[in-house]
């Protein structure tokens, strides 16, 4: 770690700001959007530690959705709850400028807010200073726009339920979350502030042998060991790792191997999650472990069921560099130092389900330092600092800038228009739910 920490120091130190070509809102507007996000902070970090509190785990977070709605309402905003067929889930909007409310030409951006925690350690992920990010974001542009007349567009605000495992943003953009969407924004903690930190793709693989049951004593010649298939499966993966194309990852666990020492195991299963940092590589490796699973049940005569993606799977996350400049200008001009990916540990790469929305539309998800680089993601020590002093200071600097990168969207057609570029030459619109077929 200490190795870690001074390798980054030296790459940071080295590495150049990051500027942007575009100018985004206006001086006024950007002002009072600033003026606005400072103004909401007590609110902001007083939901977030209502949400930390609640701690509830994805697809039945109802008290932390319903404090989001009461905190819109209390502002004039009213919020759709169980929206695209999630009892969890949440849609507000913001008409601005001389936008009309069924417009499709007006320029749509969505902030997305998280609020699910993790079985064991709570908000491990700090996803409650997401939520308070998100909102924040979403009134600091309500409020500015009864200062100010915004350029015309649509703000929609989206409470994204059961990232953590249930990839709730994949089940709503299957129900048309994302269509005519033309950018999504949205923020997550971590112990740096990278504009473009890896995310890489993940799904999950489910390998069960069947095998035949006899005395493991008296008569094992009779049996087929379920087990013994399980067990080549499990090494199988670590055979291969050093081989593997740099970046990728394979992490397993016996879900069943029996049930006693004397019966040979009809019965095993495996489970993995498999991720790689494109999804081409996804694609391939899946490929790779299918042939390894098939090649063990022939050898140890037993038969095999592999099942993929039980929940929908994760696609690796595409940044949109545009957009990214932007959210670096406003981070660095409330003193953030923000680096690129090329600054930071390339081995800090987890998954997230905003990776689906970023090959649909052109999206951000930068993370913002809350706690100290060597503080991991899902662990009580990182939910420690998620409700400490520097969480509300990553509220307050993450609802601005969230809310100007959606300012200058509307503002500036030029960013629009390079952002759009962008996201086509890194592949346009990928088909997410036939990917895999």
């Amino acid at each position: 770690l200490a190795l870690v920490a001074a390798e980054t120091a030296i790459a940071a130190a080295a590495a150049p700001r990051i500027t942007s070509s575009h100018d985004g809102a206006s001086i006024e507007d950007a002002s009072a959007i600033r003026v606005a996000a400072d103004s909401l902070q007590p609110e902001l970090v007083e939901l977030s530690h209502r949400i930390f509190e609640y701690a509830e785990e994805g697809f039945e977070e109802t008290q932390s959705v319903a404090d989001i709605a009461e905190l819109l309402a209390e502002h004039g905003i009213s919020a759709q709850l169980g929206a695209f067929g999630l009892d969890t889930a949440l849609v507000a909007e913001l008409v601005v400028g001389e936008a009309k409310p069924d417009s499709t030409d007006a320029p749509t951006v969505a902030i997305l807010a998280e609020y699910d925690a993790l079985p064991g350690v709570g908000h491990g992920c700090g996803h409650n200073i997401i939520a308070a990010s998100a909102v924040g974001a979403f009134l600091s542009l309500v409020e500015a726009s009864r200062r100010r007349e915004l350029p015309a567009g649509r703000i929609v605000l989206y409470g994204t339920p059961a990232e953590e495992g249930g990839n709730g943003k994949e089940i709503m953009a299957r129900a048309g979350a994302f269509d005519g969407i033309d950018a999504a924004i949205m923020i997550h903690p971590f112990g740096y502030d990278v504009t473009d930190q890896p995310f890489i793709g993940r799904r999950i693989l489910r390998v069960r042998y069947y095998g035949v049951p006899a005395h493991a004593s008296a008569s094992p010649f009779q049996g087929r060991n379920a087990l013994d298939a399980a067990n080549l499966n499990y090494q199988a993966p670590g055979l291969i790792r050093p081989h593997l194309y740099p970046g990728d990852r394979i992490h397993g666990v016996i879900l069943d191997g029996g049930q006693r020492p004397n019966v040979v195991p009809e019965f095993a299963e495996l489970e993995y999650y498999v991720r790689s940092n494109a999804a081409e590589t996804l694609k391939e490796l899946s490929l790779r472990l299918e042939d390894i699973a098939n090649g063990i049940a022939l050898a140890t005569g037993t038969g095999v069921e592999v099942e993929w993606d039980p929940q929908p799977f994760t696609m690796p996350l595409r940044y949109n560099t545009p957009l990214s400049e932007r959210w670096t200008v406003h981070q660095e001009a409330r003193g953030r130092r923000v680096l690129t990916k090329a600054s930071v540990p390339s081995h800090l790469a987890a998954s997230t389900d905003f990776g689906n929305v970023s090959v649909r539309v052109p999206g951000i998800h930068p993370v913002i330092a809350i706690s100290p680089p060597d503080v991991s993601l899902h662990t009580r020590e990182f939910a420690e600092y998620a409700t400490s002093d520097a969480a509300s200071t990553a509220i307050a600097d993450a609802s601005a800038g969230l809310a100007l990168v959606a300012a200058d969207f509307l503002a500036d057609s030029n960013l629009r228009a390079a952002a759009r570029a962008d996201f086509d030459a890194a592949g346009g619109a990928l088909d997410v739910e036939g990917f895999f077929s």
